[in-house]
């Protein structure tokens, strides 16, 4: 569904993205991994087009997008929650949803009922602006947005971040959920180990802008874990 081919980015004189190659079968959940500034936030941004890359390819569902701008590419189908979530404060949790409709020319239609059902939360809050929400619900609100576009894949940079445990659980509950009910792909970066090892079947391994092992998420050593992902 997605392939990465030889991707190279820079910012400014540093070069942080290195020939990098992904694919990311249709239906897969994927965990990328890594210490922090090995390039997985880089990797996702230029996947959605909010970082311009030097050289390769990415290919969507048989389209080639690297040129293609951030909208375009939600159009064709990716969905992207970001880390640290950035909902829009100052707007009410239904104007944060109908931001998501509007990009894909939607913006009056009616908020899809399966937002709401799997965050009863969103429903219970339509009125109450996105910053009176706890990191959790705002997190919960940043998944409902993306959903919107009625996504192919879904890029989630960190999801768990500063999210109390209840909300961790049900956010993971809703990730595997969307996988495996909705067949949804989705790439997840993620640190903490458990999460990921409950939600990803697969995991990626970048390293200095490079990624460096891949395999089935039962095939995620203890010798994996200490050389790339302990501090």
């Amino acid at each position: 569904m997605l392939s990465i081919n030889n991707l190279n980015q820079y910012y400014g004189e540093s070069h942080t993205l290195w020939d990098v190659n992904i694919d990311i079968p249709e239906g897969s959940c994927i965990c990328l991994m890594g210490r922090n500034g090995v390039g997985k936030t880089t990797l996702l941004q230029s996947i959605m087009g909010l970082l311009p890359v030097e050289s390769g390819q990415i290919i969507f569902d048989g389209t080639t997008i690297s040129g293609k701008a951030a909208e375009a590419r939600a159009k064709l189908g990716i969905g992207y929650v970001p880390q640290g979530r950035d909902i829009f404060g100052q707007l009410t949790v239904e104007e944060n949803l109908r931001v998501g409709l509007s990009v894909v020319g939607k913006k009056s239609a009616k908020i899809p009922q399966r937002i709401f059902d799997l965050f009863p939360v969103l429903k219970d809050m339509l009125h109450r602006r996105g910053g009176d929400l706890s990191g959790g619900q705002q997190q919960q609100l940043a998944i409902g947005r993306a959903l919107t576009l009625n996504p192919k894949i879904l890029l989630l940079d960190e999801p768990t971040e500063g999210i109390q445990p209840n909300i961790v659980q049900q956010i993971g509950d809703i990730i595997i959920k969307l996988n495996k009910e909705e067949n949804i792909t989705v790439l997840l970066v993620e640190q903490k180990l458990p999460f990921a090892r409950r939600v990803g079947k697969n995991f990626i391994i970048m390293d200095r802008g490079r990624n460096v092992a891949q395999g089935a998420m039962t095939d995620l050593t203890e010798d994996l874990v200490q050389k790339y992902l302990t501090v």
